[in-house]
């Protein structure tokens, strides 16, 4: 018997995995290959595209039909390959890096910045192209992407902990960067004046938190105190809590805040109820209740200024 020597096809790294297709069904006799197509139909055992094609193939063909469907697949994956140019190959000018530095930063896009972010993209796109990626999974919005767990971004193919990281960490400085532009004041005058001092602090969440700004008697603001955490839709506030941390405080008035992640600004009937039970309370304990501010992205809601106090 004439000796036969074993197929080897060359395979790119990411389908290197993939099963050579069907030896199996190559050395089963035609019943084997027959019952092997039945299940393949029904679903009951996950086949590589390479190994669906050789089924089709009718029975009584040669076996090396079974190898040349495969090395057809092959060798247009190696193409794909071939055709992909990497950011090294671009013109010095079209580069993310030497682009910052030639032409300056706002010559740059938001994909550009964030490809610098992440320094490589993964085996089949470049950097940029990845990052492209990501800014139209958020629809090209940089709040919402500032928003994203590191679990999250984690989930796009190129992406490691290490550069989730580093672009939740570029996005909170440039968040941070934002809020100091504008002086925060040390007193409460007005509603606007508490959101300033707040909306660092509940900006960006993705959750909602309930907030106390403990106030003096020259209205300045004695410290900001984290009541509760809670889900998307809502959070607990005890008024024990509250009025425990005005008595050790020694504050004669208190702000309340907290945020609402969805973006709507009207305050719900347990926000409304909360407020008149925080109000009543204060007026025994002779603490003040100036105001209930509701924060979101865009804005925020008083309930002293709508004369709901």
């Amino acid at each position: 018997m004439r000796k036969r020597y074993p197929f080897f096809v060359y395979l790119p790294p990411d389908i290197a995995h993939a099963r050579r297709p069907s030896l199996r069904c190559a050395k089963r006799g035609q019943e084997n290959q027959k019952e092997a197509r039945e299940k393949s139909k029904n679903g009951a055992h996950p086949l590589c595209a390479a190994e669906r094609v050789a089924h089709e193939v009718p029975r009584g063909e040669s076996t090396f039909k079974y190898f040349s469907y495969f090395s057809l697949l092959t060798l247009t994956r190696l193409q794909d390959y071939q055709n992909k140019i990497s950011i090294k190959s671009w013109a010095e000018e079209d580069r993310p890096r030497e682009k910052l530095s030639g032409q300056g930063r706002r010559a740059l896009t938001d994909a550009e910045l964030i490809a610098i972010l992440i320094g490589s993209g993964s085996r089949t796109e470049t950097a940029v192209e990845l990052s492209k990626r990501i800014l139209l999974h958020y629809n090209n919005d940089l709040n919402k992407l500032g928003k994203a767990s590191i679990s999250e971004l984690c989930k796009f193919k190129g992406i490691g902990e290490a550069k989730a990281i580093s672009i939740i960490a570029a996005l909170e400085l440039g968040r941070r960067r934002d809020n100091t532009e504008t002086p925060v004041p040390d007193e409460v005058k007005c509603s606007r004046d508490g959101y300033n001092i707040m909306r660092r602090h509940l900006r960006d969440l993705n959750h909602e938190e309930f907030w106390l700004m403990l106030i003096g008697r020259s209205s300045k603001v004695i410290a900001k105190e984290l009541v509760s955490k809670g889900g998307l839709s809502g959070t607990v506030a005890d008024p024990k809590i509250i009025f425990h941390m005005a008595l050790q405080h020694q504050a004669s008035a208190i702000i309340m805040v907290h945020n609402h992640p969805s973006g709507n600004l009207k305050p719900s009937q347990e926000d409304l109820k909360l407020t008149k039970k925080i109000v009543d309370a204060g007026r025994l304990l002779d603490i003040n209740v100036l105001d209930h501010l509701i924060l979101t992205d865009n804005g925020y809601f008083s309930f002293g200024d709508e004369g709901l106090i």
